[in-house]
């Protein structure tokens, strides 16, 4: 299928609104003009579009329920607080393909009734915070943003607001206690964001990925949009592929392919011929799966019928030569460093297993480390204020899971065997 979301990316100039204009950009636009708003909620609702964040919610849901709200303003947010480890799909599109992006909320803002949008970047995309303000300028100077759009009497205006460098910033709570101006840390919900949001008015945030999404839906219909990919979860899917590969890099792929697929069709194997040991499908809190659980459908509906889960899309691969205690231990490490300290089981387990995972590591491990593991995390789920804490206790229980016997090795021989 011809590339939408990373389409003209070769080109030097694709950040250019001309050059986005010359390949069809913009012209979506006045086309979702022409019809109501609540009829481009149904067509983006026809579609199946999930959000592309990693939660996978519909869409055109969480747009109902903003759109059912009295209070005003509205606003929309877009997420791009693109933080996880090993998560780089939203990044092209950012720094390549920026009117794609504005044209989708533009569109989006339209159908909720939001007149304000706010693009809350990643604070390390120093390249992409200037290319966006760029793009922004050169809509507002075509009449693409502002108090009269298209001289449709329609008014929508962007801003850039850049993060700090929090990874719980891309929790969508957390996100809008940042823009505020507030530290990042969650929200108790509810009340959710799409009644009480940004400066207590109702607030739809969505991903760069979803936002990116709705010109295509626009142009083709949401019936059309429905029949890319998986049925359970239709469209187009940016895979971001990492590690012991010959191709890593950005798969712009239908919903549901394979992950057997994406790894050995489309980014050529794994490197110098070795074996495949182990892949995270979703970002460094999903699931880790082994070799024999890699015909799965990359979707939000299969992906947990298969022992792990979509999330966003960034595909880890590992090979044979790869120390699996120590990949657990750099990312709770990570995990401990990113937790907000709201919580007390996220808090404080958190740096719990990191200082157990970092003992075992350095050959220091005792016999009942791999119990005590077990049972912190076990403590931990379902307990903390949001996923992060949850995400850490996945992450050691599934480890342990797949790959015990590594973790048995390190604590009987004091050493790890693939220095």
């Amino acid at each position: 299928m011809e590339k939408v979301l990373l389409k003209n990316i070769d080109n030097p100039n694709s950040a250019d609104i001309n050059e986005y204009k010359r390949v069809g950009g913009y012209r979506s636009l006045p086309k979702a003009f022409e019809d109501k708003p609540q009829e481009i909620t149904e067509m983006v609702k026809k579609s199946g579009l999930r959000g592309r964040g990693g939660a996978g919610f519909p869409v055109a849901m969480k747009w109902l329920f903003a759109c059912a709200d009295t209070k005003f303003p509205k606003y929309l947010l877009c997420n791009a607080d693109e933080g996880e480890p090993g998560t780089f799909k939203d990044r092209p599109i950012l720094e390549k393909n920026p009117h794609l992006l504005i044209e989708g909320m533009v569109i989006s803002g339209y159908a909720i009734g939001a007149q304000y949008g706010y693009i809350y970047l990643r604070g390390e995309y120093p390249g992409a915070y200037h290319i966006l303000n760029r793009a922004i300028a050169q809509a507002y100077e075509n009449n693409l943003l502002g108090d009269n759009i298209l001289g449709k009497g329609i008014k929508f205006h962007l801003v850039v607001h850049r993060g700090a460098g929090a990874y719980i910033c891309g929790e969508e709570t957390a996100l809008i206690e940042s823009l505020e101006g507030n530290k990042g840390q969650p929200r108790m919900r509810p009340p959710f964001p799409v009644n009480v949001g940004v400066f207590a008015k109702p607030t739809v945030v969505n991903n760069v990925e979803t936002l990116s999404n709705i010109p295509l839906i626009i142009e083709i219909g949401g019936e059309e949009y429905s029949k890319i990919g998986s049925p359970d979860c239709p469209g187009l899917k940016l895979y971001c592929v990492s590690g012991y590969v010959e191709k890593p890099g950005v798969y712009e792929l239908p919903m549901g392919t394979i992950l057997r697929d994406i790894i050995y069709k489309h980014c050529g194997g794994i490197k110098d011929g070795k074996n495949l040991k182990a892949v995270i499908p979703g970002g460094i809190t999903t699931p880790v799966l082994p070799p024999d659980k890699i015909d799965c459908p990359m979707d939000f509906v299969n992906m947990p019928k298969h022992g792990s889960m979509l999330g966003s899309g960034a595909v880890i691969v590992m090979d044979e030569t790869v120390c699996l205690v120590r990949v657990c231990h750099r990312t709770l490490k990570f995990l401990e460093h990113e937790s907000c300290g709201k919580c007390t089981p996220c808090r404080e387990g958190t740096g719990w297993l990191r200082s157990i995972l970092e003992r075992i590591e350095n050959g220091a491990g005792v016999e009942g480390d791999i119990e005590l593991l077990l049972s912190v995390s076990g403590n931990m789920l379902g307990k903390t204020f949001c996923p992060l804490g949850d995400g850490a206790a996945s992450v050691v229980q599934n480890y342990i899971k797949h790959f015990r016997n590594e973790f048995e090795e390190h604590i009987k021989n004091g050493e790890c065997k693939y220095e």
